[in-house]
């Protein structure tokens, strides 16, 4: 028994040699790297890549930007039930463990020096955060020892429920999720708390393998993944027997889903995201920014609908433009799919091919589910379209419009019954813009630039510089009134002609209709947006006087005719320009800003509040004054006539006294406007193409641009009461005669009322004449 006693005090002496040696190296190798550990204080501030997102005013998403989906979670927030799936999933000694598994780490080198290959496994939560954040996925015995020292750095410096959420919130998941916030909406569509135990289990098995495991990509080992880990769970008391068993037999339930879009606006958020990309650059999209903006959801859902409407109105008016391809089906194996998929759905459109025409309709095919009858209500509008003055004669039969083989677009309308039919559709070729601001301090309410930003992502709301026709009269009203006029002054509707440097020959203009009307009120011309007065008054004032008032409201010089043309319009402007400027008309006469971000966030912390200048003197941040209260006032009063009796008396089936405003057609119809608000909406539209086209005989702005503003305004009033401005000290109201403007007394029959400033009340009409009438009013 000696030797045996010798044998084994021996090899207990090389073991304890071994061993000592052993943590001699281990303790060497840590002298060496410990330098090169970094710092583990950083990781609570770990920035994790977390995508920019865009909200409207009221918290609902709008857009969002980046790679990767990422929604952060605190520990309190990640539920005890993922909490124990992903623990018995990952490393079911996590709260017991000081970083390291020393078993799991034995039986890989015992793997290794066996038989030469390297295991799977060994590695703890707290080993694979220390990978995620700090090394690379490089597999080294040096990186790996790293990770070891790594780890155990981390567990003496940072709580277990630390380092749990840390991972939690790190690991891709599949599907561009990068932790369990995410990946609940990517796989179930609704928050992590919401997801039932097999839907966890399932989330779980994910680390190991996300594509291997991607319950979307193959169902079948997912399944298998799940089970795995309930049955981890059930082997740790995780979960009871009953809870198991309903758990397993669950079906795999996941489906791909997207961040949900709320709020359409993908012109703002374009908007926002290029602001954002201007000042912090790439990691905008990494940064866990997140952009409420001053968008109203009501509100720009209702500027959608109303812009589209429009176009859509104008594009059936001018008839049918036919198909936009044409597939000859005679062929075999024709595959219909392939074809449509080349022509995406565009808004409510669908697209669809002709695969029969009958007498009174036509059989459209548009999908392997889906092949629709097109009645004959929903074809018989489409005249065929000749030219922007002219549509051919209405069809009668559905083979006048569509052929086999055409690729068409249909949408789906909701009779009064409550039941569905369809109806042949096309693609407005005519561009648009709506823009709403509150004209307290310039936050865009609601924007959209276009019909559809995925196939047209010009803004036209924002980078259309066009000619504001007749909406720029308003701003040569005010400079009148700033010059001495008044809502009554007199002048002359006659023909005129000019011989300006700043314009080619002799110049004639001509009002719209064509007709004169001579001797006119200034509130009457405005009202019936009378061209010749406005040159008139411009020619009086004076050009130079004329632009700098106008500069005034936000416009630029260098974007103003510097000729008598300016009175008709001669600009260059934008409808978020538009908007605001009129807002000034609206608030008191004060000069706002538009802005659209509200607050920017980053991880949760507030870093940005706008402070917007506001229509008010005793506050923190007043807007400095573009016109006097009285102008102000003054103009208001007169726009309110244009929608009354005037160019837009559409406008009173709103049923409101307190709307102002005023259409604007170019002279050559190449663009059509309306401006409008009252004290707490200011609005306008815009309608024309992008190859500057005439919009066709008779498509005005009171017919084309004003139904948008109405439908918009409807929505964005229904809560607002009506009612008119105060009425600012130093404005009196008084009788005069309608046909001369001047005063006379109380009992003066057929006089009416206006307002002047107090300083600039006209003279009293002589006692001998009254020639008010009430015919001669105009």
């Amino acid at each position: 028994m000696t030797w045996l006693f010798r044998l084994g005090t021996i090899l207990l002496i090389s073991a304890f040699v071994i061993l000592l040696s052993g943590a001699a190296a281990i303790g060497v190798a840590y002298y060496k790297m410990a330098p090169d550990l970094p710092d583990i204080s950083a990781l609570s501030d770990a920035q994790l890549q977390v995508p920019l997102k865009v909200y409207s005013q009221e918290g609902s998403l709008i857009a969002e930007f980046g790679e990767k989906r990422r929604l952060l979670l605190n520990y309190a927030q990640i539920p005890q039930m993922t909490v124990h799936a992903f623990i018995a999933a990952e490393d079911a000694a996590f709260f017991s463990h000081p970083g390291i598994d020393p078993r799991g780490l034995l039986r890989a080198a015992f793997k290794l020096i066996t038989t030469g290959q390297r295991q799977q496994g060994g590695s703890t939560i707290t080993m694979q955060v220390a990978r995620n954040f700090y090394l690379s996925r490089e597999k080294t015995y040096l990186r790996k020892l790293y990770e070891i020292f790594l780890a155990l750095r981390i567990e003496s410096e940072l709580s277990k429920q630390d380092i749990l959420a840390l991972y939690l919130n790190k690991i891709y998941l599949g599907q561009r999720a990068y932790g369990i916030g995410a990946a609940a909406q990517a796989y179930y569509g609704k928050p992590l708390e919401q997801l039932n135990l097999a839907q966890t289990a399932m989330l779980a098995g994910l680390p190991k393998a996300p594509s291997r495991y991607n319950p979307l990509a193959d169902p079948k080992r997912a399944l298998i993944r799940r089970n795995y880990v309930l049955g981890q769970m059930l082997s740790l008391d995780m979960i009871s027997q009953d809870d198991y068993d309903q758990a397993v037999a669950a079906p795999v339930s996941a489906r791909p889903y997207r961040a949900p879009v709320e709020v359409e606006a993908p012109y703002v958020a374009e908007m926002v995201r290029a602001q954002l990309f201007k000042q912090y650059g790439e990691a905008v999209y990494t940064s866990g920014y997140e952009v409420h903006t001053t968008l109203q959801a009501r509100d720009q859902a209702a500027a959608n609908d109303a812009l589209r409407n429009t176009l859509d109105n104008y594009s059936q008016r001018h008839g049918y433009r036919g198909a936009e391809a044409q597939y000859d089906l005679n062929g075999e194996n024709i595959d219909l799919d392939a074809l449509l998929a080349q022509h995406p759905t565009i808004h409510d459109l669908i697209p669809g091919i002709v695969t029969a025409v009958g007498k009174k309709t036509a059989e459209v095919y548009l999908s392997q589910t889906q092949t629709i009858t097109l009645p004959w209500a929903g074809i018989r509008w489409a005249k065929k379209y000749l030219d922007q003055d002219r549509v051919g004669d209405p069809p009668k039969h559905a083979g006048n419009v569509l052929q086999t083989g055409d690729l068409i677009r249909v949408r789906q309308l909701t009779t009064t019954q409550d039941q569905t039919t369809w109806q042949l559709a096309q693609v407005p070729k005519l561009l648009g813009a709506l823009v709403s601001v509150r004209p307290a301090d310039g936050a865009i309410l609601a924007l959209t630039g276009g019909y559809n930003y995925y196939t047209q992502k010009f803004n036209s709301a924002t980078q259309a510089w066009r000619q504001p026709g007749s909406g720029l009269k308003a701003f040569v009203y005010s400079a009148a009134l700033e010059h001495g006029y008044t809502p009554a002054s007199i002048i002359h509707d006659a023909p005129v002609v000019f011989k300006d440097r700043g314009l080619e020959d002799l110049w004639r203009p001509e009002n719209y209709s064509g007709r004169l009307h001579g001797p006119t009120r200034l509130r009457t011309a405005l009202t019936y947006s009378r061209n010749l007065i406005s040159i008139r008054l411009l020619r009086d004032i004076g050009v130079p006087k004329m632009l700098n008032h106008i500069k005034r409201f936000g416009f630029s010089k260098s974007k103003l005719a510097s000729n008598l043309s300016l009175a008709l319009g001669n600009a260059s402007v934008t409808p978020l320009q538009m908007a605001t400027s009129y807002a000034i008309l609206a608030n008191g006469g004060y000069r706002v800003t538009s802005y659209v971000i509200d607050r920017i966030y980053q991880n949760g912390e507030l870093i940005h509040q706008a402070t917007p200048a506001t229509n008010c003197t005793d506050c923190d941040h007043p807007a400095p004054r573009a016109i006097s209260a009285q102008n102000q006032y003054l103009m208001y009063s007169m726009m309110q006539d244009v929608i009354q009796r005037g160019t837009a008396k559409a406008a009173r089936k709103l049923k409101r006294r307190d709307l102002a405003g005023k259409t604007g057609t170019t002279n050559d119809q190449k663009d059509a406007w309306f401006n409008g608000f009252n004290q707490f909406v200011s609005a306008s539209v815009w309608v024309g193409f992008d190859d500057n086209r005439k919009l066709g005989r008779g498509e005005v702005g009171g017919r084309i641009a004003l139904p948008a503003w109405m439908d918009y305004m409807a929505v964005a009033l229904q809560d607002i009461k009506d009612q008119d401005p105060s009425m600012p000290p130093g404005i009196v109201r008084t009788r005069i005669d309608p046909i001369t403007g001047l005063r006379v007394p109380a009992d003066a029959t057929n006089a009416i009322q206006e307002v002047f400033r107090r300083g600039n009340l006209p003279q009293f009409a002589p006692a001998t004449t009254n020639h008010a009438t009430a015919a001669e009013i105009y």
